[in-house]
């Protein structure tokens, strides 16, 4: 879909419902029961000390894959028709949607393809094919991952079930926060990373709902804005090149799904460096005693960097998005920072 189309998706569904309400967030909870994990919620008093609040970091690294991806990618696969679930699914992603869809699809029995770019992570591509898909490695500074599994989709009569963009996946997503404000109580805030936008889309419907005071902010990186550009200006903004260490949040732009949830149900968008990045990823690794990749610390960063005022005494929720690191590459990243 182009920009202008993405455009006026947006400014369509501006003026009317809105593709995703808490009911389609319940329904995909109970959907789930039985396949997701309910991943567990972790404290650290050093973080509460550093905040002067009251933390809760929902663990999506537990979940199946290792990433949130699961939740949204199930729900979508198991409300496909009979005929078309028989003929198999196309996606694109970096990494962990494509797990993801992996993983759904030889549990439900659905064959997978995934359209993967060259440089994404080793560990997560071995991990797709370990799941049983078939795996397209594509050159993202040439081709089109959109275009090509449109091609595949044609050519095979495969099911394109997208990384964010897809109200299934959005519901699905949401199931996250559900619990967490399920499992702690009310809270005044809530940071998620953001991508294209399904997981923060989801939860903030999720906490509006349970919570309705509660401040949702999403945290992109500041190599890849757009996010947050597009919610300042209201207007759908691109990043074609984005460059962060964050690969699950290197996408070109909300979607025609995600951008008006974003609009009707985030509070705030702010950016963290690289640098900021990293080092409150190894803070968790280091205080809660888990693997977090980059991207599923977005959350924790944005809130540990201070880059939201939050009230003395609040009670704050994270959602730590997914586990998948690639150590290897992280490496020379972590030295310069004087980790190890």
């Amino acid at each position: 879909m182009s920009g202008n189309d993405l455009r006026a998706a947006a400014t369509s569904t501006a003026t009317g419902p809105l593709p995703v309400d808490y009911d389609d967030v319940a329904a995909a909870a109970q959907r789930l029961e039985g396949h997701a994990h309910r991943t567990p919620v972790l404290r650290s008093r050093q973080a509460d000390a550093e905040i002067g609040a009251s933390v809760f970091f929902k663990c999506e690294s537990f979940q199946r894959v290792g990433a949130f991806k699961f939740r949204g990618a199930f729900n979508a696969l198991a409300q496909l028709p009979a005929a078309t679930a028989r003929r198999g699914v196309v996606a694109y992603s970096s990494g962990n949607h494509a797990q993801a869809v992996a993983a759904a699809g030889a549990e439900l029995g659905i064959p997978a393809v995934i359209v993967m770019p060259a440089d994404a992570p080793a560990v997560k591509v071995a991990a797709t094919r370990a799941y049983g898909a078939e795996v397209m490695l594509y050159d993202r500074a040439t081709q089109s991952r959109e275009a090509l599994a449109d091609e595949l989709s044609r050519a095979r009569g495969l099911a394109v079930i997208p990384p964010f963009d897809h109200p299934h996946v959005v519901a699905g997503q949401g199931t996250a926060a559900k619990e967490l404000l399920e499992d702690v109580g009310p809270l005044d805030y809530l940071f998620v990373c953001v991508g294209g936008g399904g997981l923060i889309s989801g939860c903030a419907i999720a906490a509006k709902h349970l919570a309705p005071a509660c401040r949702v902010i999403g945290v992109e990186p500041a190599g890849a804005d757009d996010a947050v550009r597009s919610f300042r200006t209201r207007t759908l903004q691109r990043c074609d090149r984005p460059d962060t260490i964050a690969d699950g949040a290197r996408t070109a732009s909300l979607g025609a799904v995600t951008f008006p949830l974003v609009l009707a149900h985030v509070d705030d968008m702010v950016t963290v460096g690289d640098d900021a990045l990293l080092r409150w990823m190894v803070f968790l690794w280091e205080r809660l005693k888990v693997v977090i990749e980059p991207t599923g610390a977005l959350g924790a960063a944005g809130l540990l960097e201070r880059c939201v005022a939050v009230s003395p005494g609040a009670r704050v929720g994270v959602i730590v998005s997914g586990g998948n690191a690639d150590l290897a590459a992280l490496a020379p990243r972590l030295a310069t920072l004087g980790a190890g």
